[in-house]
């Protein structure tokens, strides 16, 4: 009968379900060098994962408190105040900018007032540029600040897919090898040395895709809120130079 015929196939192939090798046993059947390059590659995929579970609470809490920091600044009238109510806004970047050019401005204004200048402050004195660059530093760390541990995640994303393929190489050659001593050209004396080596490239994938996708949001959404930073830089000091430095 030909179900009979298919089942006789199926036992000298040697693909029955008795006799399939579940990926836990390929590991474990595996040899150690391939067995390291998984265990480093579940480490790195490890790793990736709790950063971009860190990383996203970070960015999404650096978001919310700087739109809410934003509302705080037009809403309000008085920078006294705005600066105090950013004292608890310590994840916001914009914040954390304005901090910088507030703090800046009092230095400013007190020096040029003890100064004997008074009234008379004028932005070629330098009272722009000082605040400027105050910004522009605060602005750089905390981009800084927001961008750690995303190098790990480009590393992750670049490198996984290859040291899998380095594993999935040396596992073939090494089923070849046994190939050739075993001296059968059956593709079942190769099938789980093969079967062992295509793993590590899997798992390469698995943790490289993952790395890349997080890396490539993060990386948009630090842009997005560099952007905010910049914006509120000007729009800060287009105030301070009409109130305060003229």
């Amino acid at each position: 009968m030909p179900s009979f015929s298919f089942l006789q196939l199926l036992a000298q192939t040697g693909f029955t379900a008795n006799q399939q090798q579940g990926v836990l046993d390929l590991v474990k059947q595996a040899s150690p060098l391939v067995q390291g390059v998984l265990y480093l590659l579940v480490l790195f995929s490890v790793v990736s994962w709790g950063i971009i579970f860190s990383k996203y609470r970070q960015v999404k809490t650096a978001k919310g408190e700087s739109d809410r920091f934003l509302d705080i600044f037009w809403q309000s009238r008085n920078l006294a105040a705005i600066h105090d109510a950013s004292r608890e806004l310590k994840t916001s970047p914009v914040a954390q900018v304005f901090r910088a050019g507030y703090e800046e401005l009092l230095r400013v204004t007190r020096s040029k007032k003890e100064s004997g200048q008074g009234e008379g402050l004028t932005t070629e004195l330098g009272g722009v540029d000082n605040v400027t660059r105050a910004m522009k530093r605060a602005t750089s760390v905390e981009i800084t600040r927001l961008e750690r541990s995303l190098t790990f995640l480009a590393t992750t994303a670049s490198t996984t897919p290859f040291i899998g393929l380095f594993g999935t190489v040396w596992g073939i050659m090494n089923a070849f090898r046994g190939l050739s001593v075993t001296h059968s050209s059956s593709i079942q004396a190769v099938a789980p040395g093969i079967a062992e080596a295509l793993i590590a490239t899997a798992v390469g994938l698995a943790a490289a895709i993952p790395a890349l996708m997080a890396y490539n949001h993060f990386v948009h959404k630090i842009k997005v809120l560099a952007v905010d930073m910049d914006n509120f830089s000007h729009e800060f000091l287009n105030i301070a130079e009409r109130h305060f430095l003229k």
